[in-house]
């Protein structure tokens, strides 16, 4: 995507305005002034509107998390079909090593360093995606992040 900024490790977290700076601070007001209705003057009514924005609160949350597992799953797949075809033999039969955060955090780098970060992180057990993502020398970008 030509239109989009070069991405980086500073600047590869996606922000989407609407959902972040919108959708939620509006859910979590309505909330918090449900809640303190229901405090200043407990009724049925406003049981049920903060039973109701607790519940909505739990699909925002549980959309975004299920999105994004399914996400995680289709990266894991992208990465093992990289691996099988960067990887020399010797790294290829270590494959099943890697955890989710390791492929998540792995896809940012380039083919070019793959494999020899990729041992990296096994040899020394780098699990903390951080970590992996301030190794890599030339970033691979992800613009599809959901």
């Amino acid at each position: 995507m030509t239109d989009q900024a070069p991405q980086s490790r500073e600047n590869h977290a996606r922000f989407v305005p609407l959902w972040h700076y919108v959708a939620w601070p509006i859910l979590l007001g309505l909330f918090v002034w449900a809640v303190v209705r229901l405090v200043g003057n407990p009724s049925a009514d406003t049981v049920g509107d903060v039973l109701l924005l607790f519940a909505l609160l739990i699909v925002a949350i549980f959309t975004r998390s299920f999105a994004l597992r399914a996400q995680d799953r289709v990266i894991r797949l992208e990465e093992q079909l990289r691996f099988q075809r960067l990887f020399p033999a010797a790294l290829l039969v270590r494959m099943d090593e890697f955890t989710p955060p390791q492929y998540i955090a792995l896809r940012f780098a380039s083919d070019a360093e793959l494999p020899d970060l990729a041992r990296k992180v096994l040899d020394e057990k780098i699990t903390d995606q951080k970590a992996i993502k301030s190794l890599i020398v030339t970033w691979r970008p992800d613009h599809m992040r959901v």
